[in-house]
């Protein structure tokens, strides 16, 4: 593995060097280099420097472009307008910086340093309850971020807070209890018969989870008619509910059955998102119940929560309701039961303290901002949050319909994710199908592909959008070979990989800086060292869709040089073989691309 400094990175060192030289007065002084659509690059600090020195920006920039020394990497270096310096670097310097990131196995991206212990809650499902489209964007975006900050060398820890606690299943297990024949009706789907573990494209099928889910549905509806109909049932389902909070062997066995035939489901909904779920990694509600007794008395002995009516709260002076009062966050309810504060305060002190994150980043809806804030702002207040851990709710929008509404049912209800998914793919596989001959598909691979193009088509359209903004479902659009889409990169990379094999035999990837690049190849060259310092900024913000844009740039580049840039028929045998190697390290990032993104990508479409 070796660290590959970019263009950028190596013209910004040459021109602080030059004005070192130069400029010795100084000192050190940012160059502040950005692209340019007038040469290359452009620094532009040496106009904040002329302030400083008193001195004439241009003269300034003139006498740094002399000292400028830095042959095989900058091709020309003007100054324009009140003292900017215009840099083109060599095509040599493009070549040779390229030829070093194909020969790394991480195309020369250097972790980063300061890495730290990232705990991140992402993909929170709810136990006997189906998965629907609410519950694609915190999938998503959360399995992308991990991917891209395990790359960047950050530690990540995967939680899955899944809702598994609380009063609703005092009512299913107590409706099991008194029809115990209801549960082997779904006994043949329990992760204990083979289906527990990881989620993956190969893990359980669709129909063990939808049969798994069925039987819930089952149950869940036969349990809350006989609730809501016998008033003696339901005062035996509460006492259940308390039975469960006191750990009662019966109701938690009974309770487990629950978490396990969900799991199956689970599963079964990940694994078509092509993600793993761990069974490590499904920290939910629960987890944290033995926690929150003591969660509570650290709060109240601290007076970080005060009894307000009985319960107990947490206030803040610049959070009040419409009548001007202040709305507290409530830890503990009047009547003794614990609120959602309780469990998120017990996993802030869980993640910190047992897991020792640095960073807890939460992907959840927008509209829980405002909870979470209240939930950090009293784990600084009880000193569970230090200076040295940054806290970050990763928000995201609503997934929104072609008429700009969420996302519904032509019945009015909330899409369940399955269906979702299993149309997507559906839509995909028509698509590819339709390119198949040409192609020289089989019908396995048809089938394949059809799957990895309609989940990666799903998945685009979520992380292509900024994680705040809300964003249109669009199944025609998403599936569009054409636009801003996945299948569109998909198709880019499987025509590089066609050029590639129909070289085999009379010419390889050779690099060759001794070759002219014409405009086309130098667009796509610099864009392609362009994926280190990419990586670098998604990671630290947490911006999977700036990744997304760069990786639709570089496909759009390649695009435009295959157009205007023959590789097999090109004038010289180093020509093709430069061209080929271009091709090549455009194939080898959209490939890391995609897969930082959760997308796969064929070898043939």
């Amino acid at each position: 593995m070796a660290s590959v400094p970019s263009l950028a990175s190596t013209v910004d060192q040459r021109i602080a060097d030059a004005l070192s030289a130069a400029l010795p007065e100084a000192g050190t002084a940012d160059v502040l280099l950005r692209r340019s659509d007038r040469a290359d690059f452009q620094a532009n600090g040496i106009l904040a420097l002329a302030k400083k020195l008193k001195g004439n920006p241009r003269d300034l920039a003139a006498q740094v472009a002399g000292a400028l020394s830095a042959p095989g990497v900058i091709a020309d270096v003007e100054v324009s307008g009140p003292g900017f310096l215009n840099v083109t670097v060599a095509d040599r310097a493009i070549v040779e910086t390229l030829a070093a990131r194909l020969a790394d196995e991480r195309l020369g991206v250097a972790p980063a340093r300061d890495a730290g212990t990232t705990v991140i809650d992402y993909a929170q499902p709810n136990v006997a309850k189906e998965m629907h489209v609410g519950h694609l964007r915190s999938a998503v975006i959360g399995a992308a971020v991990v991917e891209i900050l395990e790359f960047m060398g950050e530690k990540v820890v995967r939680r899955h807070h899944i809702g598994d606690w609380g009063t609703q299943f005092g009512m299913l297990v107590q409706y099991l209890i008194e029809h115990p024949h209801e549960l082997d009706r779904g006994a043949e789907h329990s992760p204990e018969n083979g289906a527990s573990g990881a989620s993956t494209a190969g893990g359980p099928g669709g129909d063990a989870g939808e049969a798994a889910m069925s039987n819930l549905n089952r149950l869940y509806k036969a349990s809350r008619t006989l609730f809501d109909s016998d008033e003696e049932f339901k005062a035996r389902a509460r006492d259940r509910v308390v039975a469960l909070q006191a750990g009662d062997p019966e109701t938690l066995a009974l309770w487990q059955r629950f978490v396990d035939e969900s799991k199956v489901y689970f599963y079964s909904v990940f694994g078509k998102l092509d993600m793993e779920i761990h069974d490590e990694d499904i920290v939910g509600e629960s987890g944290y119940n033995h926690m929150l007794t003591e969660t509570c008395r650290l709060l109240e002995e601290s007076g970080v929560a005060v009894r307000s009516e009985g319960a107990l709260c947490v206030f803040f002076d610049d959070v009040k309701g419409p009548d001007g009062k202040q709305v507290p966050l409530i830890v503990q309810k009047s009547n003794g039961g614990f609120g959602y504060a309780a469990s998120d305060l017990s996993a802030v002190r869980d993640r910190v303290g047992n897991l020792g994150a640095t960073t807890l980043l939460y992907v959840v809806d927008v509209r829980q901002s405002l909870h979470f804030r209240m939930v950090f702002e009293t784990a600084r207040r009880a000193g569970w949050l230090g200076d040295d851990v940054r806290t970050v709710q990763l928000a995201f929008g609503t997934v929104l319909g072609k008429d700009g509404k969420p996302f519904k049912t032509r019945e009015g209800e909330t899409v369940r994710l399955e269906d979702l998914l299993d149309e997507a793919v559906e839509r995909a596989t028509a698509v590819v199908r339709e390119k198949a001959e040409k192609a020289g598909l089989g019908e396995r691979e048809i089938e394949e592909n059809g799957r990895y193009v309609g989940i990666g088509a799903v998945k685009y359209a979520d992380l292509s959008t900024s994680a705040v903004r809300d964003y249109k479902f669009d199944l025609d659009q998403m599936v569009s070979l054409s636009g801003d889409t996945s299948v569109y990169l998909q198709y880019a990379y499987a025509r590089i990989q066609s050029i590639l094999r129909r070289a085999e035999g009379s010419a390889a990837p050779v690099p060759h800086p001794e070759v002219a690049l014409a405009p086309a190849e130098r667009a796509l060259g610099l864009h392609a060292d362009r994926f280190g310092e990419t990586l670098a900024e998604v990671a630290e913000n947490y911006e999977p869709h700036k990744l997304a844009a760069y990786l639709y740039q570089l496909a759009s580049l390649f695009t435009a040089f295959y157009d205007q840039c023959p590789v097999l028929k090109a004038d010289t045998p180093e020509q093709v073989e430069n061209r080929l190697f271009l091709c090549a390290i455009t194939a080898r990032t959209l490939e890391k691309g995609l897969a930082l993104l959760g997308i796969r990508a064929p070898e043939r479409l």
